[in-house]
């Protein structure tokens, strides 16, 4: 069964992503992070090509002809998805077929209406027999 987490309360979302994206490609974990939102994806690839000063996490769109080879992947549709690892949650929906992916990591920051749209999507989870994981943000910048 999927295993989900809520990191909550982030200061800056897309930080938060980030960091925990770089995380998960230091354990050597493949991943997609699903953003529908173009305005959301476009700002997680710019952190990502900047975050960490000294460093880069390599990503890619999952249209890139070097999706194969690239371990972040930030996808629009999940449809096309080929590995079933890790699955970032950057919606303010379910993420259509996310019970294929090992792990589901939600990153909600602390505007209201998020944080509305994180708690229906946590019940979604909690009614159909997920156990949720709850990771509080605050105070981690």
């Amino acid at each position: 069964m999927t295993r989900i987490f809520f990191y909550h309360n982030a200061a800056d979302r897309i930080a938060a992503t980030a960091a925990l994206i770089g995380r998960a490609v230091t354990q050597k974990k493949a991943l997609v992070v699903y953003a529908p939102d173009a305005r959301l994806a476009a700002a997680l690839d710019r952190h990502l090509w900047t975050h960490p000063p000294t460093g880069f996490i390599p990503h890619v769109d999952i249209n890139s002809p070097l999706a194969n080879q690239t371990p972040v992947l930030i996808a629009g549709q999940l449809d096309s998805i080929e590995h079933d690892e890790r699955l970032f949650n950057l919606a303010s929906e379910v993420p259509p077929g996310f019970a294929r992916f090992n792990g589901l990591i939600e990153v909600v920051g602390q505007g209201e209406e998020e944080r509305l749209a994180a708690r229906q999507r946590a019940r979604f989870y909690k009614d159909r027999g997920y156990d949720i994981r709850y990771v509080d943000l605050a105070g981690e910048g």
